[in-house]
């Protein structure tokens, strides 16, 4: 891919730069100028909530670790969405017409958003639940394409048994997402599946917009004995709606990602989203250095934490068990 090449000169330049060759920065020998050409890098990001934010930090962390920096040699387009379709639409058109370098996707919205819009620019994507079902590689294992980066696949069963676990008596589970993310709805399934031999039952509440999720949540009330979030962009962004309707009615409240245990939910076991996005940009240098994103495999995180909040826990009406809370890697006050 000509971007590709691209990034191969841009390494050589480094590499010369980091070298010294005994000049001053920016400065060749006998001409005493030389053409510093920066890494143009679009940032596509459906919404700003913690967990898309910590991966977005993460990755250009990576970045500036490895000699690419803002202000340097590093050109950052960062673009959010507001959690509007449309946006992504034409952020993505902006990028793929725009002269970018690479891309990085937060999400699955703007994931598919970016892909949709150009085969040649490397696409790296994070917070990405399923990229197969997502339609933008054609296997996890061989992507071949132009899209390659990192998955946050939640572990949904162990989710509930959290849930289970903290509240013995809990039988019926609201779960509340936006039916319009395929990341969503591939959590929601497998929650069901894990529902039937947890002897749960899953009651959908969907959403369209963030303005709609504090009505969904009270429609629950008298119908659910828990709630459950998945890592859904749209609820996430309006995770404060779900944690009032939840201390209002004693209604324990279990999430996909940690960012919401720390807006206000009971707890979680999942990802580090800074590491996730770390992991990414890691993938984005061997990109950088020459390697092809068709032949890169979708990473994933291997760790996962449980973290809870004590003080949510109190104004939900539970009591979380001691061997629960010993297990726990970090416990919010």
């Amino acid at each position: 891919m000509k971007k590709i090449y691209r990034f191969l000169s841009l390494m050589l330049v480094f590499l010369v730069l980091a070298a010294g060759c005994g000049t001053k920065s920016g400065e060749t020998a006998g001409t005493g100028e030389v053409e510093k050409e920066a890494l143009k890098l679009g940032v596509i990001q459906i919404v700003e909530h913690p967990a898309l934010d910590a991966s977005r930090q993460g990755f250009l962390d990576v970045l500036a670790e490895k000699g690419f920096k803002e202000g340097e040699n590093l050109i950052v387009d960062y673009q959010n969405a507001q959690g509007d379709q449309s946006n992504l639409k034409t952020i993505a058109t902006k990028f793929a017409t725009g002269q970018m370098d690479m891309v990085l996707a937060i999400a699955t919205p703007s994931a598919i958003a970016m892909a949709g819009e150009t085969k040649e620019i490397p696409v790296l994507i994070t917070a990405v639940t399923d990229p197969v079902a997502a339609k933008l590689v054609e296997s996890n294992e061989h992507p071949g394409g132009n899209v390659t980066g990192t998955t946050d696949m939640t572990p949904v069963k162990e989710q509930l048994e959290l849930l289970q676990k903290i509240v013995p008596t809990a039988r019926k589970v609201g779960v509340i997402y936006n039916s319009g993310e395929v990341n969503s709805q591939v959590q929601v399934d497998i929650a069901h599946e894990a529902a039937q031999d947890l002897g749960l039952e899953i009651i959908e509440a969907t959403v369209t917009g963030s303005a709609e999720v504090m009505q969904i949540a009270q429609s629950l009330i008298g119908k659910v004995d828990a709630f459950y979030v998945p890592t859904d962009n749209v609820v996430a962004s309006s995770i404060s709606s779900v944690v009032a309707i939840a201390e209002d009615h004693d209604i324990p409240l279990i999430v996909g990602e940690r960012g919401m245990v720390d807006g206000g939910a009971l707890g979680t076991i999942g990802i580090d989203y800074y590491k996730l996005g770390r992991q990414t940009g890691e993938m984005a240098f061997r990109v950088i250095q020459g390697e092809n994103p068709a032949e890169m495999p979708i990473e994933s995180l291997q760790d996962i934490d449980v973290v809870l909040n004590r003080g949510a826990a109190e104004r939900m009406g539970v009591t979380i068990p001691a061997e629960i809370l010993e297990q726990a890697k970090e416990i919010i006050e």
